[in-house]
C-alpha cells in the first residue's frame, strides 16, 4: 500500500480546567490514504470534534496539552511554527464546520470571504480570486451564483450557507478536508443533498476526507472506512461495510441497534444503558465496561488496545477472539 497522506500516532489531548484535567482524546492512531473518506462516529463527547480541531491546529494553546504525532504528507503538524501553521490551516487542510451561520463572518459577503481566503493562500490578484470564488460557488451548485456571490450569509438559506461553507473550504484545493457534522443543522431533504454533493466533490477532486457524524446512516453513505470513538479512544475501525454489517465491539453494536428505523408502534427501542463517562474521572480499564452487557471484572483490569479481528477490522475489546466472535 502507498504511503498514507495522514498518519496520527498516539494523539492525546488534555484540557486544563478549574475542575481538573479533561482527557478528551486518549492516544488514538489512524491512517488516511489519498482520496479516501474516513467516517468517525460516536456519541456526543466521544472526542470526534476535538480530534478534528487538533488535526487543524485550532485548539487554544494556553488550555490545551497535546502529545503524539500528526504527520501530513511527511510533515509533523505539531512542530510547525506559527507562520507555517497559518499557511497549513486553510491551505493544506480545510474544515467544514457544523453551523455555517456562526462559522461565516456576518459582515462580509460570501464572495468577499472566499476571495480573501484564495488570496491568502495563493499568489493571485483580487480579480482572479473572485473568479475562483464564483467557480467554487458554481461547483457546489448554488443557483444563480453570479448574483449570490454578493449575498451576506443571513441572506442565504441554511442549505445555501452550508454550500457556501463547502465552497470556502475547497477554494484553496486542500489535500485534506475535515467535515465536522456538516449536516446536523439541516433538515432531512437538504441533508441528503449536501451529503451527495460532498461525496461527488470528494471523488471529483480526489481529496482525503474525515467526516465526523453521530448519524450512522450518513457515515454509511459517504465513508470508505469507519472509526468508532468512545471516551476519546477509537474502539473499532475497518471498512464501512465490515463495521456496519458485522460490528465486533459491543459499543458499535449498541450504536447500530439504538434506532427507531424498522421499529413498530409499541415496541421497546433498544438503547445503550447508562451515560458516557466523566472525562475528568475516567473509570479503570475499558471506559465502556460500566455500560457493557458483556463486561466482567477482567474488563476493568486494563485499557484494551486495538487488535485485528476478522479480515480488516480492529477492535479494542478483550472479549474478542481471533476470529472476531465475542468470547463466551
Amino acid at each position: 500500500m502507498s504511503t498514507p497522506l495522514l498518519k496520527v500516532a498516539d494523539l492525546t489531548v488534555r484540557f486544563r480546567t478549574e475542575k481538573g484535567t479533561i482527557a478528551a482524546v486518549n492516544g488514538i492512531n489512524l491512517e488516511l490514504q489519498r482520496g479516501q473518506v474516513l467516517g468517525v462516529i460516536g456519541e456526543s463527547g466521544s472526542g470526534k470534534s476535538v480530534t478534528l480541531r487538533a488535526l487543524l491546529g485550532i485548539l487554544p494553546p494556553r488550555k490545551t496539552q497535546i502529545s503524539g504525532a500528526i504527520t501530513l504528507d511527511g510533515r509533523n503538524v505539531l512542530s510547525l511554527t506559527k507562520r507555517e501553521l497559518s499557511k497549513y490551516r486553510g491551505g493544506e487542510v480545510s474544515m467544514i464546520f457544523q453551523e455555517p451561520a456562526t462559522a461565516l463572518d456576518p459582515v462580509f459577503t460570501i464572495g468577499q470571504q472566499i476571495t480573501e481566503t484564495v488570496m491568502r493562500h495563493g499568489a493571485t490578484t483580487k480579480a482572479k480570486a473572485r473568479a475562483r470564488a464564483l467557480e467554487m460557488l458554481d461547483l457546489v451548485k448554488i443557483p444563480d451564483a453570479r448574483s449570490r456571490i454578493d449575498n451576506y450569509p443571513h441572506e442565504l438559506s441554511g442549505g445555501m450557507r452550508q454550500r457556501a461553507m463547502i465552497a470556502l473550504a475547497l477554494s484553496t484545493g486542500p489535500k485534506l478536508l475535515l467535515a465536522d457534522e456538516p449536516t446536523t443543522a439541516l433538515d432531512a431533504t437538504v441533508q441528503i443533498q449536501v451529503i451527495l454533493l460532498l461525496r461527488e466533490l470528494q471523488r471529483e477532486l480526489g481529496m482525503a476526507t474525515i467526516f465526523v457524524t453521530h448519524d450512522v446512516g450518513v457515515a454509511a453513505e459517504i465513508s470508505d472506512r469507519i472509526a468508532v470513538m468512545y471516551a476519546g479512544r477509537i474502539v473499532e475501525t475497518g471498512t464501512a461495510s465490515d463495521v456496519l454489517k458485522t460490528p465486533r465491539h459491543p459499543y458499535t453494536n449498541g450504536l447500530l441497534t439504538s434506532t427507531v428505523i424498522g421499529a413498530r408502534r409499541g415496541e421497546t427501542i433498544d438503547c445503550i444503558a447508562g451515560m458516557p463517562p466523566d472525562l475528568a474521572a475516567m473509570p479503570q480499564g475499558c471506559a465502556f465496561a460500566p455500560r457493557c452487557p458483556l463486561a466482567t471484572t477482567e474488563c476493568t483490569a486494563a485499557v484494551p488496545m486495538l487488535k485485528k479481528s476478522g479480515a480488516d477490522q480492529f477492535v479494542a475489546c478483550i472479549r474478542q477472539e481471533a476470529d472476531g466472535r465475542h468470547a463466551a
